[in-house]
């Protein structure tokens, strides 16, 4: 029995953690903890398979079929807690009341108004996009038009009949720090 447990905790239980991980390839969607927890859940089985282990078999083969029962059995118990929980779930959208006039979330006493709230931040922006542009030259509003359409550098120069070098400098003084620290 120590040879067992000595080839299956070695290195960091490696033989346990790889019989497991072939098991659990045959389920998907199972994140980084789920697999901490079948490794926790193995570390039992292995407990209990060392107790019950006969000798009629190989102890691989014996402890592989605990291993595949407990975790499908484990597996199928997290899915129906999430079934039960969808089911519970109950819409704010929900009718209530006798006519039915009324939703769950007419019901609800709140002040919170998410259009305010969205629009809070939008507006915040908006404000310090509308100063940012407030100190951009024609020119290099022109210019900041053409990049947010994807026109490339020699497109622009074309476009605004500019040398590389006022393009150069256009794109400086827009990305020049008194400017974007609006932005921030």
């Amino acid at each position: 029995m120590e040879q067992i447990l000595i080839a299956y905790y070695a290195n960091n239980a490696r033989k346990l953690r790889r019989m497991v991980d072939r098991i659990l390839l045959k389920f998907g969607g199972l994140s980084n903890k789920d697999t901490d927890d079948f490794y926790s859940l193995a570390n039992e089985v292995f407990v209990d398979a060392m107790g019950r282990y006969d000798g009629a078999q190989s102890f691989d083969g014996f402890l592989y079929a605990c291993l595949s029962n407990k975790i499908k059995s484990e597996i199928t118990r997290r899915n129906r807690e999430k079934r039960k929980a969808d089911r519970m779930a109950v819409s704010i959208d929900t009718p209530v009341g006798d006519g039915e006039a009324y939703t769950l979330g007419d019901l609800i006493a709140d002040s919170f108004d998410m259009e305010a709230e969205a629009f809070k931040e939008v507006n915040a922006l908006t404000h310090k996009l509308e100063k940012y542009f407030a100190m951009l030259s024609r020119k290099q509003k022109e210019v900041l038009g053409l990049l947010s359409l994807c026109y490339k550098a020699a497109e622009i120069q074309e476009e605004l009949h500019m040398t590389q070098k006022e393009y150069a400098d256009a794109l400086e003084n827009m990305r020049s720090y008194e400017k974007i620290r609006i932005l921030l």
